[in-house]
């Protein structure tokens, strides 16, 4: 009996390491292409510093063993991109806002992506109403936009306020504290001239 219970038990120890299980915030982590920008250039019509890290859709099925995992040497196409993370204290103006990271809704079939961001770098004479709402949902801010090959501030593509964290979501239409908080955002981010 004690040779059949350390049997098990090493099968599942070794069935764990084997498949690389890992104890991460996102779960199992995948090996998805990357590029890291060489020059500042325009992504998604946003201007990108040097360094940027540019990350890429993987089909899992078309991926494994395909020089298509992990870093790229050459940027591939804009059309798999799936976030873009502003490295080594870089940080994009966003709406008056310092953003690290816009990344594409998981759901392709809703048209948008998350903008991620850094409010301790967002001095005081820079906040407004936008800024504050946004900051006390503490996380991301889902945008729903016309055009998804424009991660822009651009007033005339943004639709809607799709979530702020998961505290306020649109999925929840019967809730109306959540909907009011998500119509106030959309006044605000509208109210925000950048000239």
């Amino acid at each position: 009996m004690k040779l059949f219970k350390l049997s098990l038990f090493l099968l599942v120890l070794f069935v764990l390491v084997g498949c690389r299980f890992e104890n991460a915030p996102k779960g199992l982590m995948i090996d998805e292409p990357y590029f890291i920008t060489t020059e500042s250039m325009i992504i998604k019509k946003i201007t990108v510093p040097k360094g940027t890290k540019l990350v890429y859709k993987s089909d899992l099925i078309y991926e494994v063993g395909s020089s298509n995992q992990g870093k790229q040497i050459q940027m591939m196409d804009e059309k798999l991109l799936k976030s873009i993370e502003f490295k080594n204290g870089n940080t994009i103006d966003w709406g008056g806002v310092p953003v690290n990271e816009i990344e594409i809704f998981f759901n392709e079939e809703m048209h948008g992506f998350t903008v991620y961001a850094d409010f301790g770098k967002l001095s005081k004479d820079k906040r407004t109403k936008f800024s504050e709402l946004w900051e006390s949902c503490n996380d991301g801010l889902g945008i729903i936009v016309k055009n998804i090959d424009d991660w822009s501030f651009n007033l005339k593509n943004i639709t809607d306020i799709q979530s702020c964290s998961v505290n306020y979501q649109r999925y929840f239409k019967e809730n109306a504290e959540q909907q009011k908080f998500l119509d106030s955002i959309y006044i605000e981010i509208n109210k925000i001239d950048l000239k």
